[in-house]
C-alpha cells in the first residue's frame, strides 16, 4: 500500500475522466427544446408545463402533478393542500434541509422536530409516534440522501392516529421502497428539481398527489392563472381569481422543456449511477471503519439517483480517529469533496428556538402552539440528530460507470483506513459545529 498523500505519498486519484461527475448532462434534444420555447416567446406559458406534469405523473403512477418554481414552493403548496393551518402541528425530522418544514410557520402551524434512525438517517418511526398530539395534522417524511424511509411503519402510525403523510422526495427521484416509488405512498409529495438534484431541470419543483382536493387547494394557493380550468370543487372555485396564499409559483417553460427531455433520459442515467455507486461500495465492503449507506441488495428498495451520497464512519474501529482527520486525509488523495457530516440538525438553529419571525412577541415556533406547551426541541431529546455529524461522510457521486476511475476513488478511502495509525498523532478531533444548513456546499472544518 502506498503512503498517504497527506504525509508525502502520491495521491490515489489520478487520470480521471471529465465525464465522471458532469451534471446535468445536456443533450442536443434538450437544447432544441429550450430554443423552441425561447423562439416562440412562451417562457411564461402553460402548455409545455402541463405536458411535463402529465408525463411526470404517468412516470410515478399518480393522478395529479402540479409544477412549481422551486421544490420549496412545491412543499409549501402541498402543506396548504393538506389543510395545514393555524394551530396545527407538523412533525418533521430534525436532520433535513430547512425547506422540508420552515414553510409551516407561514401557514400558522407549529413545527415539531423528531429524531432520525441511525441507519437510514430518515425519521425514526418510534420517535415520530411519541411526538403525535391532538394537534398533529401531518408528518413530513424525508427520504434523506436517496434512502427511503421506513414507510410501512410510518403509514401504519399515520393511519392509527389520523395523521396525513407528506413525502419530501427531493433527494429520492426514482428510489424504490419495497418496489414502490418514493413520493407515491403518502397523501402528497414534493420534489425539488434544481440543477444539483439527481433529476435536474434547472430550477423547479413538483407536487404530486392522488387526491383532487389537495391538488385544487394547491392550485388555489399559488397558481392563479389556472384557477378557471382547474378548480372544480365548489368551495374552492368560489375563491378563484386571486392566489389564496398571495404567492405566484408558476414554473417557467424553459425548465419544463428540459424536464420533458429529462424524463426520457433519467431511467438510463439512474441505472448507470446505481451501477457505479454500488461498484464503489463493493470495493470497500470489508474496509474497517467505513460502511456503505445503501439498501440491502435484492430487497426491492433502491437509492434512485443516489443524490448527495454518504458513507457511515465507525471511529472505534480506527483507533478513535476523528472523522475530521479521516476526511482531511481523503481530500489529500484528491477527492476534494470529502467532508464530514451532512445537514446540520434543525433543532440547533435559532428559528426553532428563539427567533420571532413575524413579530408576534414570542418565538415563532411557539406563536401558534398549544398554550402552556413548549414544543421547542431540546438536544437531549434528539440524540441521533445531535451526534450524527461525526458518523457520516460525503463520498463521490459518480454519474458514469467508468470502473478504472471509480477504483481510484475507492483506493483513496482504503489507503486512509489502512493507514489510520499514521494520522492519530496529529488528530485535533472534531470541531464543535459540523455539517451545514445545505448539502451541496458542506463546510469543511
Amino acid at each position: 500500500m502506498e503512503n498517504l498523500a497527506l504525509l508525502g505519498g502520491p495521491p490515489a486519484v489520478q487520470g480521471i475522466s471529465d465525464q465522471l461527475f458532469t451534471w446535468p448532462i445536456v443533450t442536443p434534444e434538450m437544447e432544441k427544446a429550450v430554443l423552441s420555447v425561447l423562439r416562440t416567446g412562451t417562457i411564461s406559458g402553460l402548455q409545455i408545463t402541463m405536458e411535463f406534469e402529465r408525463e411526470f405523473a404517468d412516470w410515478l403512477g399518480v393522478k395529479y402533478a402540479l409544477a412549481h418554481n422551486t421544490g420549496t414552493a412545491a412543499i409549501h403548496g402541498a402543506l396548504f393542500g393538506l389543510g395545514v393551518g393555524a394551530g396545527d402541528e407538523v412533525i418533521c425530522p430534525s436532520m433535513t434541509y430547512w425547506a422540508s418544514c420552515v414553510p409551516v410557520f407561514s401557514l400558522g402551524g407549529t413545527v415539531v422536530l423528531a429524531d432520525i434512525d441511525p441507519l437510514t438517517l430518515c425519521i425514526d418511526p418510534a420517535d415520530l409516534e411519541k411526538r403525535i398530539s391532538k394537534r398533529t395534522k401531518a408528518v413530513v417524511v424525508v427520504h434523506y440522501a436517496g434512502m427511503p424511509a421506513d414507510m410501512d411503519s410510518i403509514l401504519d402510525i399515520a393511519r392509527r392516529h389520523d395523521v396525513r403523510v407528506l413525502e419530501d422526495a427531493s433527494h429520492s427521484h426514482g428510489s424504490l421502497y419495497k418496489g414502490r416509488v418514493t413520493g407515491t405512498m403518502g397523501e402528497a409529495a414534493g420534489f425539488s428539481l434544481m440543477s444539483a438534484k439527481s433529476f435536474p431541470i434547472g430550477e423547479g419543483g413538483l407536487l404530486v398527489t392522488n387526491e383532487r382536493e389537495i391538488f385544487e387547494r394547491a392550485v388555489a394557493f399559488g397558481h392563479y392563472a389556472r384557477h378557471g380550468e382547474y378548480l372544480t370543487i365548489p368551495e374552492i372555485s368560489a375563491g378563484a381569481g386571486v392566489p389564496w396564499g398571495g404567492y405566484k409559483y408558476r414554473l417557467n417553460q424553459l425548465c419544463s422543456a428540459i424536464g420533458r427531455v429529462q424524463l426520457k433520459l433519467y431511467p438510463e442515467q439512474m441505472a448507470e449511477i446505481d451501477r457505479a455507486m454500488n461498484h464503489f461500495w463493493d470495493l470497500l465492503e470489508d474496509v474497517p471503519g467505513i460502511r456503505p449507506r445503501r439498501p440491502e441488495q435484492g430487497s426491492g428498495t433502491t437509492m434512485g439517483g443516489w443524490y448527495n451520497p454518504l458513507g457511515y464512519y465507525d471511529p472505534e474501529k480506527l483507533g478513535g480517529l476523528s472523522i475530521t482527520r479521516f476526511c482531511q486525509a481523503v481530500r489529500a488523495e484528491r477527492f476534494d469533496e470529502c467532508a464530514p457530516g451532512c445537514n446540520r440538525a434543525l433543532h440547533t438553529h435559532p428559528i426553532f428556538q428563539s427567533l420571532d419571525v413575524y413579530g408576534s412577541g414570542k418565538p415563532t415556533i411557539l406563536a401558534n402552539a398549544q398554550p402552556g406547551i413548549d414544543v421547542r426541541p431540546h438536544r437531549e431529546s434528539l440524540p441521533v440528530s445531535d451526534t450524527v455529524q461525526s458518523r457520516v461522510f460525503k463520498i463521490p457521486w459518480f454519474k458514469r460507470y467508468i470502473p478504472e476511475n471509480i477504483e481510484r476513488f475507492a483506493l483513496a478511502f482504503k489507503k486512509v483506513a489502512d493507514n489510520f495509525e499514521q494520522l492519530i498523532p496529529d488528530d485535533s478531533g472534531n470541531p464543535a459545529n459540523m455539517g451545514n444548513w445545505g448539502t451541496s456546499s458542506l463546510v469543511r472544518p
